[in-house]
């Protein structure tokens, strides 16, 4: 046996028969190669092909790291509300979209033909961006370029060549146009909400029905019509009313909420929730999933705290509510146990708790509102709550996709290696390989969403979604259930992920079957 392509004097994958019968192999006749050119289709793979124990079946339900942080130095958990404490069922967003759309049908006369649109599940997913002036929403990576084939006017796809002659020539999104700190540029806009889901399909769908019927429209117009509408519906309670309506049909995962935050009173840890939400709100939720006596696990409680505002904005004082919602003219001097605090600011908040740095550790979904500034200004540990991460580790999960990925990494691989030979032979190989391997990236962005992909990749690099979550949260997972599986002094070690200038020693090599990296069947089964 010659040295094959991947580099490897031995490689395990010509020991398979199997394989071999499968597989298309192309015999290259210049002499330079020495070697075989392997093109197979993912679907014809076998378990042979990954190596055993590197290729470990993720959890969902485990706790991921950015950063190293010991669960025994915090001495207070913090808390967001609503998809933190609360999860809600998808079912809400299609109650969010109806009454949006009708919104707009009804109080700014949008044409009567959009009743007939309904929320499509799974049309979009959280972080994309959405261009106001060309009502493109679309998929960004961390390099702020567009993902091609993940650009929608309506819902339709754009194709690729007007995107980028939309941009004048490029992928690329300058900084000044994508956002400012909060993910809000001038004319670009970051959807980062769970709460944005029915916004983004709602958008779509109004733009749809414009350009099915060839009409014209103003697209600043359409842009903010419809974040009044989905405001709307927010500021004037009516999903606050829904959820209240039915606490079972609409809120997930009560028990297991009552479970996490008992458990950390019971080892004697303080407890606070600061919340945009409204009190009457948040009190039925949390007696529907805590019991009548919620606010005794609770060291402080603060309700439509104004975030992001509430971390920056140091003018409006706290004020004392009573459980009829009557707001109190008395001074704040300090902040007690049992109390309801509506508003406020993070620096009375910090001068009153004297409560700082890394003993804190705060947790929530927005990445923009929640966390940035708790860890960039001020110190406090972080935790992002990521509903969409359980799912995306199950397709993770799934040989269909571990064998997609593999031969991906396979063929990159070997572009790479191979890209020197220029003879018309070896040319039509190598635009094989870069066939199949395009292919196979979009088999593989298809499991996780047919129009976007993951939330946390384009084809190969993060997106800005994973960029950000990465910066400002310390731990990430499904949800605050995820605490129950681990001890309360437990210390999470992000693993040390290759640096581009490592990668030879790590899984690019594992991952098209040579075994070079250093002691690794000594060590495989440490993992």
């Amino acid at each position: 046996v010659q040295t094959f392509v991947c580099g490897a004097s031995y490689c395990p994958w010509e020991q398979c028969g199997h394989f071999r019968a499968a597989s298309s192999l192309y015999m290259v006749s210049d002499q330079k190669l020495k070697g075989y050119f392997f093109l197979t289709p993912p679907l014809y793979f076998i378990p042979d092909l990954l190596p055993p124990g590197v290729c470990s079946l993720l959890n969902p339900a485990a706790i991921y790291a950015n950063n190293e942080i010991s669960l025994g130095d915090v001495e207070i958990y913090g808390f967001d509300y609503d998809y933190t404490l609360a999860q809600y069922s998808n079912l809400l967003h299609s109650m969010i979209f109806n009454t949006a759309r009708d919104i707009l049908i009804e109080q700014f006369k949008y044409p009567e033909g959009l009743r007939k649109y309904e929320y499509i599940p799974g049309f979009a997913i959280r972080g994309l961006h959405y261009d106001v002036h060309k009502s493109l929403l679309m998929k960004i990576d961390a390099f702020h370029y567009v993902q091609l084939g993940t650009a929608y006017q309506g819902l339709k796809p754009v194709p690729d060549e007007e995107v980028i002659e939309m941009y004048g020539g490029t992928q690329h999104i300058p900084l000044y146009q994508m956002s400012d700190f909060y993910g809000k540029g001038p004319s670009i806009k970051q959807f980062m909400d769970i709460f944005s889901l029915p916004e983004m399909t709602l958008l779509s769908s109004v733009t749809d029905y414009f350009m099915t019927h060839n009409i014209e429209y103003d697209q600043v117009h359409l842009y903010k019509d419809i974040s009044d509408a989905i405001k709307d519906v927010h500021v004037k309670g009516m999903m606050y009313k829904w959820i209240e309506k039915d606490m079972e049909k609409y809120i997930l995962h009560g028990d297991e909420t009552y479970a996490v935050l008992n458990r950390l009173v019971n080892h004697n840890k303080k407890l606070f929730l600061i919340t945009n939400s409204p009190f009457s709100f948040v009190d039925k939720g949390m007696k529907h999933m805590v019991g009548k006596n919620w606010r005794d696990l609770f060291d402080m409680v603060i309700v439509q705290a104004d975030k992001p505002n509430f971390f920056t904005d140091r003018r409006k004082p706290f004020r004392k509510m009573d459980e009829k919602g009557s707001l109190h003219w008395d001074k704040i001097s300090k902040l007690e146990k049992g109390k309801i605090y509506k508003q406020g600011n993070l620096f009375d908040f910090l001068r009153l708790t004297g409560w700082r740095g890394s003993k804190v550790l705060y947790f929530g979904d927005h990445l923009y509102s929640d966390l940035a500034d708790l860890m960039l200004r001020h110190g406090w540990r972080t935790g992002a709550i990521v509903p969409e991460l359980e799912t995306e580790i199950r397709i993770i999960n799934t040989e269909q996709y571990m064998h997609s990925l593999t031969w991906q990494q396979a063929l990159t691989g070997l572009l790479e290696r191979m890209q020197m030979y220029q003879d018309a032979e070896s040319r039509q190989v190598l635009l094989e390989w870069m066939k199949e391997r395009q292919e196979i990236r979009s088999l593989s962005k298809n499991l996780f969403n047919p129009q976007f992909g993951s939330i946390f990749r384009t084809f190969h690099n993060p997106t800005y979604f994973s960029r950000r979550l990465i910066r400002f949260s310390d731990i990430y997972m499904a949800s605050i259930s995820c605490l129950l599986n681990y001890d309360v002094n437990f210390t999470f070690y992000p693993r040390r992920t290759p640096l581009q200038h490592e990668a030879p020693l790590w899984m690019d090599q594992l991952c098209t079957g040579c075994m070079k990296t250093p002691f690794l069947e000594e060590m495989v089964h440490i993992r």
